[in-house]
């Protein structure tokens, strides 16, 4: 397994140089620059005073020679400087990057403890009433668009109740954080839970209809022996998969759920700093989305292993 983890790691690491100059690519051919900014910020830099500031920073050359001296800079460590924060990249990412760590692992965390029992029940009572009405639970969640379900809670608890502040991060201590994380934790939990719940609800009854369920059965292991020993465990292969692609959509969500409350997450800082052609900042959080899809890929490949034996990872 340690060799196929290692192997795994340099393909990664070739998926995330690839993705580095796609991004930059992109970015790069978005229209205007940091240059033109100033320019229209400040009315007496002239055209000339552009083109020779462009000259100062690099961005007169091709595209191609930007990239190869960016990319340099980055495997010596230097990330580069925001442009819309005065301050390095590194600075500011960090603490955005444990505020998106936070908010995505605690609803990440409840939308498994909710959505894996939930879908486990209603593929054991299959087109019974319980199926019927978490299948209605699981579509609703699916169908919200996250803005939308952003604005219904905002108005709900903020507006209407006024047990919970609309957005922004807070600052009065714990108790006060934690409310202001209840509402984007909330909203990323149910549109989470759906999806996870229709997968394992699929997964359980396929699992049912295998042939070693009803060989148990005729053994004479109960019902809950079956589900524990054998149901669970295969039928959460498949999960595993969803669970993993989840997490990776789940930092694109959180941009959305982030930017509606005001988070000052991944999301937000990388939707701001494209807006405002922080070129360096949008690269390194743009990599790190690609960084955290990549890791909940490689620990879906390493959990199959654990949950059938008979899966080898080295082969």
């Amino acid at each position: 397994m340690l060799s196929y983890i290692v192997q795994r790691i340099g393909e990664s690491a070739i998926v995330l140089a690839i993705m580095s100059f796609v991004i930059y690519g992109l970015i790069g051919l978005m229209p205007g620059d940091p240059i033109d900014l100033m320019i229209s910020a400040n009315p007496n830099l002239s055209p000339a005073d552009g083109e020779r500031l462009r000259a100062l920073y690099g961005l007169d050359r091709p595209l191609h020679e930007r990239y190869v001296t960016w990319f340099g800079d980055l495997l010596r460590g230097d990330l580069g400087y925001s442009r819309l924060h005065n301050q390095p990249v590194l600075d500011v990412l960090v603490p955005r990057l444990w505020n998106s760590v936070l908010l995505m692992g605690l609803s990440f965390f409840l939308a498994l403890v909710i959505a894996l029992p939930a879908g486990v029940l209603a593929g054991l009572y299959a087109r019974s009433p319980l199926d019927h009405g978490l299948n209605l639970i699981a579509f609703a969640g699916i169908s919200v668009p996250p803005f939308w379900l952003a604005i219904l809670l905002i108005m709900l608890f903020a507006v209407s109740l006024g047990w919970l502040p609309a957005g922004g991060m807070g600052s009065g201590g714990f108790w006060d954080s934690l409310r202001h994380l209840a509402l984007p934790v909330l909203s990323l939990t149910l549109l989470t839970v759906g999806g996870i719940i229709r997968f394992a609800r699929a997964a359980t009854i396929e699992a049912l209809r295998q042939d070693y369920v009803r060989t148990a059965r005729a053994k004479g292991l109960s019902k809950t022996g079956v589900v524990l020993r054998h149901v669970l465990r295969n039928a959460m292969i498949p999960v595993v998969t969803i669970i993993a692609l989840n997490f990776g959509a789940l930092f694109s969500g959180a941009l959305i759920t982030e930017t509606m409350f005001g988070y000052l997450g991944m999301g937000k800082t990388i939707y701001d700093s494209i807006l405002g052609n922080d070129f360096n900042l949008a690269l390194i959080g743009l990599l790190l989305a690609t960084l955290t899809t990549l890791l909940a890929n490689l620990a879906a490949d390493v959990a199959y292993s654990w949950l059938d034996p008979r899966i080898s990872l080295g082969e």
